[in-house]
């Protein structure tokens, strides 16, 4: 049991890495260099690591002994120096969760063509697990969440500044929804349907 936290909370980190970095790097392409000049565009974990997201969450969010789900500290985006930031908040929102999805693909790929010995298999399909359910988690709209960034791009700017007003309460927000199982009710049928696709 002890052996298997382990490496799933070593998984976890690499998958929130590949996470953050998506964020800094599409931000950094798109005029922001806040990220770089933060030491945050790099794939190095003890970058992105946070006590409570990182370490926390993943204690209260464990499926059948495994690390399933945590966060990374936020990634500093500078909205004003993109090019368009009404557009490329979208963009940057977006690129988190999408990097976790081809991620996961590419990693189903490749396990095709390894030997499935049982230490081979626990990995592949725990990483592409975690990658799944972080990028469709992400991508719920509740500030902080990547998909609120997406719902601000879209909103017209004074419904987006409401609706940036909710970001304070947003982890009491969702620790309250993963307790009453909204998240379960909502995530858990299309992180199955991925998996159905994804996994051997």
């Amino acid at each position: 049991m002890i052996i298997s936290l382990l490496i799933s909370f070593a998984l976890l980190l690499l998958a929130i890495t590949v996470h953050e970095f998506s964020h800094g790097w599409v931000a950094y392409k798109l005029g922001d260099s806040t990220a770089k000049y933060s030491g945050r565009l790099t794939l190095n974990p003890l970058a992105h690591i946070d006590p409570l997201g990182t370490v926390l969450l993943p204690l209260i969010i464990t499926t059948q002994g495994q690390f399933v789900f945590g966060a990374a500290k936020p990634v500093p985006i500078n909205y004003r120096a993109l090019k368009n930031p009404k557009r490329d908040i979208i963009w940057v929102g977006l690129s988190g969760p999408l990097a976790n999805f081809i991620f996961a693909i590419f990693l189903s790929i490749l396990w095709r063509f390894l030997p499935h010995f049982q230490i081979v298999n626990f990995i592949f399909a725990s990483l592409i697990s975690i990658n799944v359910l972080l990028g469709v988690f992400n991508l719920v709209p509740i500030p902080p969440l990547d998909g609120s960034r997406v719902v601000m791009g879209l909103l017209p700017d004074e419904l987006a500044s409401h609706y940036a007003m909710i970001e304070p309460y947003g982890f009491i927000i969702i620790i309250a929804f993963i307790g009453l199982g909204v998240f379960n009710t909502l995530i858990e049928p299309i992180v199955r349907v991925a998996l159905s696709w994804l996994l051997i």
